[in-house]
């Protein structure tokens, strides 16, 4: 096996110790799973009584976290603003009701957990549940905004980004009047990033200011006294660069320290094991890596994932494997299309089986694993019925199953270049394959990202432990098992075949007698 060529390096920093390496992440929509677990039982369930068996069953998919997205107070300005494209939610919720609308999760009024919910206390209460079973738990930060009737507006307008009359009537859509606890006319900014319109339930955080530095340090202490890990919505907005790109002169002058150099150290000196995730865009994943983020979007796969550019995967993971530890990879959330949407149920195994089984966090969406199609807008709290994809889920139990082994933890990873099995026959090009190794364990991943049928000879010259026995080679995605000799494994390697958009994951066991 050829060694690949590395870029870009890692930047080294002190993550969380008591993280497993490479979690599992599951998003979920907690107003849409409360209001879902309310109409099973028949009764108001808040995050204070969510019944055992419901806990016991995400337990049994051996998530390490739980991402509940969603809980903070959204505000009387996010509901109103909301509804007014009550008209534009029904394809996802043709029946939908004013009461089915709570406003966008991420236009905050305040960092305190929506009461209807289960407040403060039933946070903990779940929070201390999950921690019995074993999963972490991750919520939400937004850095750039906040809403529109956020108590700061009144208290400290210096946080804010301002403008004048003249602004206003300018750009409506931009800014909004609003007014200080003084009685003070004030025209505040809309949140917005460079490249889209404002956001327009929001108002947009000064990022510069350093008052509202130390608000928000104080802020995530209190967030973090609640969970185990932060995802930071658009992290990269908040950057030195960007945000004087964004904002030119009204931000002000830049500080010395970009903005999350001087947060994070802060909050992870009040909370050491906390997780930083960022949600970050536009090839700046090293960047936000390098001022402290444990793991970073991995937008770049996504989109080679759906576009099917094999090529462009293989490159992709010729970083170096401190690297790609850093990433969070996924094929659907909140804000992308659903997977059986973009992908369909067979691509969507290989994607999964890929994102799954590669060093870094891998992130799964509420909905994902029964194949649900309808995409949910982040201010609606209900979703429609979907059908049922047992054959799906069956697939992903085995999926997670087998990756909650200590060895996709723990074990040394490397990636393979599938050689071809005819000189004619180009179809190894559509294979990506790699091992994972520890001690005499082994496991094969190989992944056919193609519409076509694909052959080739996956080499195993390192694996000397494989010499002197026979295999039984179980594939943990098929259940079933083929037999080869070690000896043979080692000179000739191992000769393949897979369907369009096959995966195969592959448990090397010693043959008995």
């Amino acid at each position: 096996m050829r060694p690949l060529p590395s870029a870009p390096a890692a930047v080294e920093k002190a993550a969380p110790s008591d993280w497993r390496a490479n979690p599992i992440i599951y998003e979920i929509n907690t107003w849409v799973w409360l209001n879902q677990l309310s109409r099973k039982y028949g009764r108001g369930i808040t995050l204070a009584d969510v019944p055992p068996p419901e806990l016991e069953a995400l337990a049994a998919w051996r998530f390490d976290a739980i991402w509940l997205m969603g809980v903070w107070q959204r505000g009387a300005a996010t509901r109103k603003s909301a509804l007014n494209y009550l008209h534009e939610y029904r394809d996802a919720l043709p029946d939908i009701s004013e009461a089915d609308v709570p406003g966008s999760a991420y236009a905050i009024h305040d960092y305190q957990v929506e009461a209807g919910l289960g407040g403060r206390e039933g946070l903990a209460v779940f929070r201390e549940r999950l921690k019995a079973h074993g999963i972490k738990l991750i919520l939400d930060f937004v850095p750039n905004h906040v809403a529109s009737d956020h108590p700061w507006i009144a208290e400290h307008p210096e946080y804010f980004v301002q403008g004048d009359l003249e602004d206003l009537y300018a750009q409506p859509t931009q800014f909004f009047r609003a007014q200080s606890s003084m009685g003070e006319t004030l025209i505040i900014a809309r949140g917005r990033d460079p490249y889209f319109p404002a956001w327009i339930d929001t108002a947009q955080l000064n990022a510069f200011h350093p008052g509202l530095r130390r608000k928000t340090i104080d802020t995530l202490i209190d967030i973090g006294a609640q969970c185990d890990g932060l995802r930071c919505d658009m992290a990269m907005l908040t950057t030195n660069a960007v945000f004087s790109r964004t904002w030119h002169a009204r931000a002000g002058e830049a500080p010395p320290l970009d903005y999350w150099t001087e947060v994070i150290p802060a909050l992870r000196a009040a909370h050491p094991q906390m997780l930083f995730m960022a949600e970050v865009y536009w090839d700046l994943e090293h960047q936000l890596q390098s001022q402290g983020f444990d793991l970073t979007y991995d937008k770049r796969m996504y989109d080679r994932l759906v576009s099917g550019d094999v090529g462009g995967i293989k490159a992709h993971l010729r970083a170096e494997t401190s690297y790609l530890r850093s990433n969070i990879r996924f094929i659907e959330n909140h804000d992308e299309p659903r997977a059986m949407e973009s992908f369909g149920a067979d691509r969507q195994r290989a994607a999964a089986a890929l994102i799954c089984t590669l060093p870094g966090a891998a992130l799964l969406h509420q909905g994902q694993i029964e194949g649900r199609r309808i995409k949910l807008p982040v201010q609606v709290g209900r979703w429609a019925d979907e059908p049922a994809h047992p054959m799906l889920e069956r697939f992903y139990r085995r999926l997670l199953g087998e990756i909650t082994n200590s060895i996709y933890r723990e074990g040394a990873w490397r990636m393979l270049e599938p050689q071809a099995m005819h000189p004619d026959d180009f179809t190894h090009d559509n294979l990506i394959s790699y091992t994972w190794g520890a001690g005499g364990d082994f496991r094969l991943v190989v992944v056919n990202l193609s519409c076509e049928w694909s052959r080739a000879r996956i080499e195993l010259v390192e694996w000397r432990e494989l010499s002197g026995r026979r295999w039984l080679l179980y594939d943990a995605l098929s259940a079933s098992f083929t037999p080869h000799d070690g000896a043979g494994l080692l000179e000739r390697g191992l000769e393949l075949e897979l369907p369009p958009f096959g995966a195969s994951l592959f448990r090397f066991e010693p043959e008995a007698g």
